[in-house]
């Protein structure tokens, strides 16, 4: 699966909406046992000194949030494989890149977190200062970005290929 945040696509394999799919039908077909799970907790006393109830409450709002994240993820998703350009770095690329400074070039897939279960490489998010550096970049291109910390790096894209699941 891979997002890119100027057309506000999310691309996934079949295989990843599926397994999303299959997730989200999962947390709502669990409501109504969390429901009862907090009614029983309920029951127990009271709420102030309640772990079980307010444990009970916070799982369910871990779910809720979960749906919520899955229906939104599904709505905007587009099923197929995303339109890739070998050489050309972007969502849906496995990149080969070499940090300025360093000898050994690392490989990952600059895709979503969603992707990083199944993909059998480390995954970095397009929307990563990173991954958004490196979309559009040719192989042999430099690149700059920054860091969280405020750092500035520089990153030379060796190698641009589809990832293909």
């Amino acid at each position: 699966m891979t997002s890119t945040d100027d057309a506000k696509v999310t691309w996934l394999t079949q295989e990843a909406y599926d397994r999303l799919s299959k997730e989200l039908e999962r947390l709502i077909a669990n409501r109504p046992v969390m429901a009862k799970e907090i009614n029983d907790r309920r029951e127990e006393g009271d709420l102030r000194e309640n772990g079980g109830y307010q444990a009970a409450r916070e799982e369910q709002g871990k779910q809720e949030g979960r749906i919520a994240q899955l229906q939104a993820l599904l709505r905007s998703a587009q099923v197929g494989e995303p339109p890739v350009s070998n050489g050309v770095a972007g969502p849906g690329m496995i990149v080969s890149v070499r940090f300025d400074g360093d000898d050994e070039d690392e490989t990952f897939l600059i895709g979503s977190r969603e992707e990083a279960e199944t993909a059998g490489v480390e995954v970095y998010s397009a929307a990563s200062p990173l991954g958004k550096s490196l979309t559009g970049a040719r192989e042999g291109d430099t690149v700059e970005y920054e860091t969280p910390t405020g750092k500035t790096m520089k990153v030379t894209l060796v190698t641009a290929k589809a990832f293909s699941g």
